[in-house]
């Protein structure tokens, strides 16, 4: 029987179609992070608007490279939006040597993109999400979503399945791939559709929309997987191939893959619930369904932690990008180096990310505090949510936005610095302060919107007063098996901001010298330890109020001088002695006290 991984060879037959070697998939990152709600960018007819663009481009750079002047002129767009298209597509390229991708922030500009990449990215602008299922569990997600949400009847339904979305990209790619061969091929003399051929080159490009293999960025090399490419000799530049014929095999692959697709989620849907899912059993106080799922498509799930403390550390990742969905009432700790994080339909948590080196979407949250070192982050439909950010560029905030704050990054754990230059963020650049607000209607979403709303802005996000600013502090649960370098916030704060924190600070140590220096007999110090632990679980898991520990902290001594005082008495504070919390695996860390089994 013959390989089916080698390409026919017979010159009888010319122009052969080959059999899929291995399933094709979409490149995610593009579709998640590479959409901008600027009313310029979305096409009626793509082709149309891109062919005489591409000539413009192409004949005013002898490099194939187009800058932020170049592009703002072609596009008749501000230097600022120009800006924000490569730092986007910079975020999302498939190439790590492209020059954009190691261009430091302030060269972006002049550094430009290769004009093939930026034609796709401006194609895909054209590209509508799916509209999100209902989740699998309504009823464990209106028991805790609030019942007086403004985002009620939608914010509860979220829930989008990878596979869903996964095949509706690629249905989005079988319509519109012929359009996009066109685009990055070349003409030669001839007739009809030979007239049209792809160099290797050129080829390698569609790597920024598919991929083969199961490793993400680390697949296949799209040239390599390609028969009519796979065996060329690296020291002769390859024969380009008739456009059509790429395009064939192409959709063949497609088709293949999407029936592959399809048969998995009807597997799934009419199987055995949880018989496939490598899902992880998590300790969850409501009994709902929580999972932290390994995707094939490198991507760590987790979804459903509810009223719980979650953590998870770079060794228990084995993937480079994280989804955190449908979470509530929680605090989750996610401390690693990462590509892509996405934050998603999430209420009432405290939600941190280690160092993102690609970007950030936070989407559809309420009432969440999220704080995020990353070198980009985009906000998105969320509600009444407090951003601690340390940011290299601009936070991009899109759609229907309504009370958001912003402050700079406040907390670190060991190895967090080692994490930032592993992914490459600079600790010396925080635009935190920076906000950028664009469309307040997403154009990429299949909802429908009222007519004359589409040039309206996004609400922005208001600067945290800086005297509610204060430290994260983020336990060492894990003391001697992750020892990091990192002691302190390594982004500098802003002068107010330092002075509030260390006002802060004195205010806590006189008020711990005082209570320390108080005689108390040893059935207040039960009292009192008793007020502590209710208090702090109060925090941990529903009082939205008062989610940073140091708030806490004060908070907590003021209400148990306030009600010692009612006998004239001040009491000691000993500490949070009587809490634990459980960890994914079932152990349980103690706050002050050591990890148990």
């Amino acid at each position: 029987m013959s390989d089916p991984m080698e390409p026919s060879t017979s010159k009888s037959d010319p122009n052969p179609i080959i059999g899929p070697i291995t399933l094709l998939h979409p490149r995610r990152e593009p579709f998640e992070h590479g959409l901008l709600p600027i009313q310029k960018l979305i096409f009626t007819d793509p082709l149309q608007a891109l062919i005489p663009l591409k000539q413009k481009l192409a004949s005013s750079s002898s490099t194939h490279r187009v800058d932020s002047d170049a592009l703002a002129d072609a596009l008749q767009i501000s230097s600022e939006h120009a800006r924000l298209i490569l730092d986007t597509l910079a975020s999302v390229l498939h190439s790590e040597p492209d020059p954009l991708v190691n261009a430091h922030p302030d060269d972006v500009g002049s550094v430009g993109s290769d004009l093939r990449d930026l034609i796709l990215f401006l194609y895909i602008q054209s590209y509508k999400r799916l509209l999100p299922r209902s989740h699998k569990d309504s009823a464990a997600v209106a028991d805790v979503w609030p019942s007086t949400s403004a985002f009620d009847g939608y914010l509860s339904a979220l829930s989008p399945l990878q596979a869903d979305e996964e095949a509706h990209q690629l249905s989005y790619l079988q319509k519109h791939l012929a359009n996009i061969i066109s685009l990055l091929s070349e003409p030669v003399e001839g007739e009809g559709e030979e007239s049209l051929v792809l160099t290797m080159e050129g080829f390698e490009h569609l790597g920024f929309l598919i991929q083969f293999g199961d490793k993400g960025s680390e697949g296949i090399p799209l040239s390599q997987a390609a028969p009519f490419f796979a065996n060329s000799d690296p020291d002769m530049p390859a024969v380009p191939i008739p456009a059509s014929q790429v395009l064939d095999w192409l959709l063949e692959n497609i088709a293949s893959s999407l029936e592959h697709i399809t048969d998995k989620i009807s597997a799934k849907e009419n199987g055995p619930q949880g018989g496939s899912d490598q899902d992880v059993a998590m300790a969850d106080a409501s009994s709902s369904s929580v999972r932290a799922s390994p995707s094939a498509r490198n991507c760590c799930f987790i979804e459903g932690v509810s009223k719980s403390s979650y953590v998870k550390q770079a060794s228990d990742l084995k993937h480079s990008s994280v989804k955190v969905i449908n979470c509530h009432d929680s605090v989750i700790y996610i401390l690693a180096p990462l590509r892509y994080a996405t934050i998603y339909g999430c209420s009432d948590a405290t939600i941190v990310l280690g160092a993102v080196g690609k970007a950030v979407r936070v989407e559809h949250c309420e009432r969440v505090h999220v704080i995020i070192a990353a070198k980009r982050v985009c906000i998105a439909n969320c509600r009444e949510c407090l951003f601690f950010l340390g940011v290299n560029q601009r936070p991009l905030v899109v759609g229907d936005n309504h009370k958001l704050q912003v402050a700079p990054y406040n907390t670190f754990y060991s190895q967090l610095e080692e994490h930032m230059t592993e992914v490459g963020i600079q600790a010396t650049m925080n635009r935190w302060d920076e906000p950028l607000a664009l469309g307040a209607v997403d154009p990429h979403d299949s909802l429908s919107h009222p007519a004359g709303v589409s040039d309206a802005q996004a609400e922005s996000a208001a600067q945290l007063d800086p005297d509610q600013f204060t430290n994260f502090l983020i336990p060492n649960w894990f003391e001697g098996e992750s020892a990091g370098s990192t002691k302190d916030n390594p982004f500098p704060l802003p002068d107010a901001y330092l002075k509030s924190q260390l006002r802060n600070q004195k205010n806590l140590s006189e008020i711990k010298q005082i209570l320390r220096e108080a005689p108390l007999e040893e059935n207040r110090k039960r009292e009192l330890s008793c007020a502590l632990h209710v208090y702090f679980k109060d925090w941990l898991y529903g009082n939205p109020l008062s989610l940073l520990p140091v708030i806490y902290v004060s908070y907590t001594v003021y209400k148990v001088i306030e009600t010692l005082r009612l006998d004239g008495m001040i009491r000691q504070v000993y500490g949070f002695n009587s809490f634990s919390s459980p960890l994914p695996d079932g152990r349980v860390i103690s706050v002050g006290g050591q990890e148990t089994s």
